[in-house]
């Protein structure tokens, strides 16, 4: 889906993930959005590197359960209300024009923070954290694929509010635009999974999660899609997972015309952000999308990128606004 993409690099990591996968050895998997670097590691090879993961319960990391006496200093510089207006504008016009029904479009937040990398994964609490050689740390909510005894599952997350706001769950749940985007989410993801599922269904539509953050809760809207995988699905894990790729809830739909209106309406490198990453633990995986993503620029100036996803009900000033209330932190 990606132009003049580098299928040697895509093509070594396909066939490393199979060779793995057939022999039931676990690995860990990092892929960036655009497919340029994909990383396949053993979990062996994992402990070699300055790489930290915890996929829910599964963890290489020693976190400290005491509390922490050094407090949390956070600010955002986001871009101007204007600057986001233009590239608003461009995922609205195309839009307008039949060319999309949900794009998704982020932007790159400066951040001033004092903490390191390091002390932000060990100071997190997410359901999905990875800090990778001190170029980027993420703290994600958002399951990408799950299987588990042949059986694979996909969790978009799509609709934002936050927990302060009066009957936020009600008024999530009802409003037009949130609706229409998750809707269209979820057929994406089912289409998706039907390239590589036999049997395909939705087995939650629309329940609630609540993430906690140092500025306050946020509620946030996913469903459950579901599939059954053929038996010798492990001698084909890396080929059926790049089928996949990249994830629908951090592009949108249709996929190919909707990544070349996120490449005009961005105009940055959105890197390993909105990337995968996961394991394999010789019978099942687990992994999640990377947002949630502060990374380290060769200057040492951090950059927390986020945003959402935009359908032809979205408001600019509300889209604005939920791009920078995801910037922010997990730790209470």
């Amino acid at each position: 889906m990606f132009k003049n993409l580098p299928s040697s690099a895509i093509t070594f990591a396909i066939q490393k993930m199979n060779d793995l996968g057939s022999k039931r050895i676990p690995f860990l998997f990092v892929i960036d959005y655009e497919m340029k670097e994909p990383i396949v590691l053993t979990l062996e090879e994992v402990e070699q590197e300055n790489i930290f993961y915890k996929i829910n319960e599964r963890t290489n990391f020693s976190f400290c359960e005491k509390p922490y006496e050094k407090p949390l200093y956070l600010e955002k510089y986001p871009i101007s209300f204007q600057e986001y207006q233009q590239s608003f504008d461009v995922v609205k016009n195309a839009m307008l024009r039949g060319d999309s029904f949900l794009t998704n479009l982020t932007k790159p937040t400066p951040i001033k923070i004092n903490l390191s990398l390091q002390e932000i994964f060990q100071r997190s609490r997410a359901k999905y954290q990875l800090y990778f050689k001190d170029k980027f740390v993420l703290f994600s909510p958002e399951i990408f694929v799950k299987i588990e005894n042949g059986i694979i599952s996909s969790h978009p997350m799509k609709g934002t509010i936050s927990a302060d706001i009066p009957d936020a769950e009600s008024v999530i749940l009802n409003d037009k635009k949130e609706f229409a985007e998750h809707t269209t989410i979820v057929d994406l993801i089912r289409n998706d999974i039907s390239m590589v599922a036999e049997k395909v269904w939705v087995e939650k539509f629309r329940y609630i999660s609540r993430i906690h953050r140092h500025e306050g809760d946020l509620l946030q809207v996913s469903s459950e899609i579901c599939g059954k995988l053929p038996e010798n699905y492990h001698e084909q894990i890396g080929t059926l997972l790049f089928k996949l790729l990249p994830a629908g809830s951090i592009c949108g739909a249709p996929k190919p015309q909707t990544l070349a209106i996120i490449k005009e309406a961005e105009n940055y490198d959105r890197g390993f952000y909105t990337g995968v990453f996961g394991i394999f633990d010789g019978e099942n995986l687990d992994s999640s999308v990377m947002i949630r993503f502060i990374e380290k620029q060769e200057n040492g100036r951090l950059i927390f990128k986020s945003g959402g996803g935009i359908t032809v009900y979205s408001e600019a000033k509300s889209e604005y606004q939920e791009m920078i209330d995801k910037v922010y932190l997990p730790i209470m």
